[in-house]
């Protein structure tokens, strides 16, 4: 039976009552206000593992691992843990393909992540840096007289995305309804929306694998059209869950990331200026705000009886993997709802284990270009009177963010 048939109403027996709570950060719905503070720590004070009714996109139940050490256990366990149900989009449209490598487990796993893993080194990213720094002042140049724009619409979106749209070969001028697709998808209040965005990705993508078998390139579509793995070339499913594991990361997470740094400059002008006066102190200050504003949370699947920090699990069971906990878990940061730029943490923003984030290196260099010339170009900045910020929840994302400086 598909786990998008209906999520069980009442609590399994294994699961005891004191555990159960409801859980704040449920996909599709909004805050204004700061998650970060007003949330994160209340969450800290919860027992270290507890089953929410609604963790789950579409409001379905799941186990939620608060402490850093916890997580780890789990993300190097792959012998109790399943990445077959990292995210639900497959099942939810009925279908069997899943994304490559992030859903693939040991003994699959190793080989693909190893083919795919030369396109994202440091080196194959810095190749990149011309391509990056033309994008930012291309859309710097559009608002930096202007005195104002809208962050995240007018930059955090379009710079990261566009770098994406080139690797994948996607045309530009579908970036706006590539945005609208990613929102519902991974932002959706309810089931039905997502599986519509999910339908409409899936579409598309197949739709563009299909031309590139016809006409291949030398984008990393037609690179998995071409690649083996052990002799054996990808199936369509497998060329499938490639691109659409890039596809959704690509217009995501690095746009998030964008919006909260830029959100925490706007709002601690000290913090802004020290990096005007100290451009060679970004690559660490990113790395600190990647630890206090993670904002990813992915799942796994129980599929052998375990217990995590005395809690029984069982098959079938699902465990939200939060970053954004990890990264303040107050039993692995000293002062962790601070901000120090100097920190130089070692985080869990981009997971650990097997499945460290391929894409990390590419994001870092993003970040830290996009912060370089953003100081270099604009003065200091702030957000704009009376702006409230309103946060998606479920992956934690600034819907809009009004930035303004003199001029």
């Amino acid at each position: 039976m598909s786990i998008f048939s209906g999520f069980p109403k009442t609590t399994p027996a294994h699961v005891p009552q004191n555990l159960v709570f409801e859980y704040p950060f449920v996909f599709g719905k909004t805050l204004k206000g700061d998650p970060y503070n007003e949330i994160v720590p209340l969450i800290h004070q919860m027992p270290p593992v507890f089953w929410a009714t609604n963790a789950y996109p579409g409001e379905g139940p799941a186990w939620v691992v608060r402490r850093a050490a916890d997580m780890r256990q789990i993300y190097m366990d792959t012998a109790h843990f399943s990445n077959r149900g990292f995210a639900p989009f497959a099942e939810l449209l009925g279908e069997n393909w899943h994304l490559v490598p992030a859903e693939m487990d040991p003994p699959n796993h190793a080989p693909y992540r190893a083919l795919i893993f030369p396109l994202f080194t440091p080196a194959a990213v810095r190749k990149l840096d011309s391509v990056l720094f033309d994008y930012a002042q291309e859309f710097l140049g559009k608002f930096k007289q202007r005195g104002h724009c809208e962050f995240m619409h007018e930059f955090a979106f379009e710079f990261p995305i566009t770098v994406v749209l080139q690797l994948l070969a996607l045309p530009r001028e579908n970036l706006k309804m590539f945005l609208e697709w990613e929102t519902d998808m991974l932002h959706g209040h309810d089931l039905e929306m997502i599986k519509s965005a999910t339908r409409k990705v899936v579409d598309y993508l197949r739709g563009v694998i299909a031309e590139r078998k016809k006409n291949p390139g030398d984008d990393v579509i037609s690179f998995a059209l071409a690649a083996e793995v052990q002799g054996q070339k990808f199936t369509d499913d497998e060329v499938l869950g490639f691109a659409f594991n890039l596809f959704i990361g690509g217009l995501d997470t690095v746009s998030t990331n964008l919006g909260v740094q830029f959100w925490h400059l706007a709002t601690h002008p000290e913090h802004q200026a020290y990096l005007r006066a100290h451009p060679e102190a970004i690559p660490d200050a990113i790395e600190e705000m990647l630890r206090a504003y993670a904002a990813v949370t992915t799942f796994r699947v129980c599929v052998k009886e375990t217990t995590v920090n005395g809690v029984r699990m069982l098959p079938g069971d699902k465990v939200a993997m939060s970053t954004t906990l990890a990264c303040r878990d107050p039993e692995e940061f000293d002062r962790p709802n601070e901000v120090i730029l100097d920190r130089k943490p070692k985080h869990m923003g981009f997971a650990t284990g097997p499945h460290l984030c391929l894409g990390m290196h590419l994001a870092r260099r993003e970040l830290a270009l996009a912060m370089t010339e953003f100081l270099k170009a604009i003065p200091p900045f702030r957000l704009a009177p009376g702006t409230n910020v309103e946060f998606h929840l479920g992956m934690i994302q600034i819907l809009d963010l009004p930035l303004v400086w003199d001029v």
